[in-house]
Parts: structure tokens; C-alpha cells; sequence
């Protein structure tokens, strides 16, 4: 099975593209904008002919589209996340290759939900946030197009190569600065907020499971089981050995702040880390969000494998590289 992967350099991309290479029935080509790409091209700006031309050439039987941004202004997000995907959608109309299109969407396209609930897909979307509204049109006009498609909304993934911009990330490295710099105390912001953390090895597991089906539509990648992100760096700690005390700051519209881990140090051992994001819910989500994957288990026949606290040592090893 020839496989075209578009992103292969993005967090999910790489992991997505060591999951193709492990199977032997996959000859792979990578497209992308970095020169370590096979072909060079950028979605964005690139036209629909040009890919035409390309996949014409290459003729795969399914193209997967992990390219995208997740941060930038309004437009840099419409660029990225729903022009790119209309290229690969008229392309694909366009070619003979009649290749089936694996389109990775997000979480955030859900928008809000509500507390102790399971987001399933037929759940009708309010992005709270320009991200989640480029992804959502993204994904629209996937569904839209005619095509052999399916669309997985991955949840929030972690794991190895946790970009250092998200919740887990800048956790990671305010901890990482702690115990460089021997701090007893780790003050941080938005612990209450409550997310569902699947590992971006799952992520791939999913992909490759998609682009072998027939599923079509849209289907929930997560973990069914939404955390806290306090809980989280609790267990984080505990993975990094750091002994200091976690407090937690403003934690939110409707969160109460509270304190977790060890005792408070004398003052004289106290340094405030400031560990947050400038808004509390960057991600358009709310203070909840959990998936409902039964859909993924029944039509892809995917679970996920890898629990939150491999994930974290994960991440934890990465940062701890850097002290």
C-alpha cells in the first residue's frame, strides 16, 4: 500500500510516520515544507493542480493529512488548518488515484462541554476559539467532499515530543527549572482544568488502523477518561522525584486553587515559578473535556494502550535531557 503523508515533521506526523515504516505492506512518501520531506510543498499556498499533478504521479492508495498549525492569529490558523485542507480535498476530486483521505482533526473543534459528560461525535460542535473554528471548517469540508474520508478528533495527546507551549509541556519544564535551580516550591496556574490525555503513540496506533478500514465521518481518538490536570502533575512530580511543594494559583473561572504535594518549605527555600498560559482555557475547551470512543473501538477496532504515566515519564525524560 503506497501511503502519502502530509506533515510528517508535526509532533503527530512523526510519530504517525515511524508507525507506517514499522509496517512492511507500506511504501511511504512524506510531503512537507522542511527539506528532510520527500517532495518539498507547502498546503497553504500551493495550488490544487500542482498536488493533482503529484499525487497523479505517485498514485497512493491513501493520503494522510497531519499538517496544520496550532497557534498563530486568525488567519495564519484559516491558512494552515482549512485552506490547506481544501487544496488536498480538490486534488484528491481532481486526481485518478482515488486515494481514501485519513484527516486528522482536534478536540478543540467540540468546543465546551460539560462537566462528567463524554463528548461523542454526533455532539454538535462550538468551537470556543479561533484554532478550533479553522479546524472545525477543516473538517467540513473533509465530510463535504466526496470523498473516501475519515476525520479522527484526537483529544489532547502527550507523550514524547510534548511540544512546550501545551499544558504538560510547560509543566514539564517549570519543573525541570525547579529542581535545576533547587527550588522547594512550584507555584502554577489553571490546575482544575480537566482534559482527556491520549499519547501520541495511540494517535499513530489510530491513523494506521483508519487508513486500513472503510470507517467514514468522523470518529473520537481519546482515552475515555478525563484528568485533571492537577492530578497530572502530581504524578509528574513523582516521576521526576522533585520533593517540592505544588501550589496552585488562579485556577480559573468556577475552579477552586488548592495546594498538592509536600509540606510548604521555610521561606528562605521559597521561589515563585510561574507555569501558565495567558488565557484559562487557550484551547477554546472549557474546563472539561472528556471523549466518547466507543465509535473508535467498534469501527476501527482501536483502544488506547498507553497509560498517562508512561506519557509524563516520557515527557519527563525529554526535559530532564535539559537540565
Amino acid at each position: 500500500m503506497r501511503v502519502l503523508l502530509l506533515g510528517a515533521n508535526g509532533y503527530l506526523g512523526r510519530f504517525v510516520a515511524d508507525r507506517l515504516l514499522a509496517d512492511p505492506a507500506v511504501q511511504l512518501t512524506a510531503l512537507g515544507r522542511g527539506d528532510d520531506a520527500d517532495v518539498r510543498f507547502d498546503l497553504a499556498s500551493g495550488s490544487p493542480g500542482a498536488l493533482t499533478r503529484f499525487l497523479d504521479a505517485v498514485h497512493p492508495g491513501v493520503v494522510i493529512n497531519c499538517a496544520g498549525a496550532t497557534r498563530g492569529g486568525a488567519r495564519e490558523l484559516t491558512r494552515h488548518n482549512t485552506v490547506a485542507v481544501a487544496t488536498v480535498c480538490e486534488a484528491l476530486r481532481r486526481s485518478g488515484c482515488g486515494a481514501r483521505l485519513v484527516q486528522l482533526g482536534c478536540a478543540s473543534e467540540y468546543g465546551p462541554s460539560q462537566p462528567g459528560s463524554s463528548t461523542a461525535e454526533d455532539a454538535v460542535p462550538r468551537p470556543g476559539g479561533p484554532y478550533g473554528v479553522s479546524k472545525l471548517a477543516g473538517t467540513e469540508l473533509v465530510l463535504g467532499s466526496g470523498l473516501d474520508a475519515i476525520v479522527l478528533r484526537v483529544f489532547s495527546p502527550v507523550g514524547p515530543g510534548t511540544p512546550a507551549g501545551s499544558p504538560l509541556g510547560r509543566l514539564a519544564e517549570a519543573m525541570r527549572r525547579a529542581m535545576q535551580s533547587g527550588d522547594g516550591e512550584l507555584k502554577l496556574a489553571g490546575l482544575g482544568v480537566q482534559r482527556d490525555f491520549v499519547d501520541v503513540r495511540d494517535v499513530a496506533r489510530a491513523v494506521h488502523a483508519a487508513s486500513l478500514s472503510a470507517a467514514q465521518g468522523v470518529v473520537n481518538i481519546g482515552t475515555g477518561r478525563s484528568v485533571k490536570l492537577r492530578d497530572a502533575a502530581a504524578v509528574l512530580a513523582r516521576v521526576a522525584g522533585y520533593g517540592g511543594a505544588l501550589h496552585e494559583l488562579d485556577a480559573g473561572p468556577g475552579l477552586r486553587p488548592g495546594v498538592i504535594g509536600a509540606p510548604r518549605p521555610s521561606a528562605d527555600a521559597v521561589l515563585e515559578h510561574l507555569a501558565a498560559s495567558p488565557a484559562p482555557y487557550p484551547d477554546g475547551c472549557g474546563s472539561w473535556q472528556q471523549a466518547d470512543v466507543r465509535t473508535a473501538r467498534d469501527r476501527l477496532g482501536w483502544r488506547p494502550r498507553i497509560n498517562l504515566e508512561e506519557s509524563l515519564a516520557d515527557i519527563w525524560m525529554e526535559a530532564a535531557c535539559r537540565i
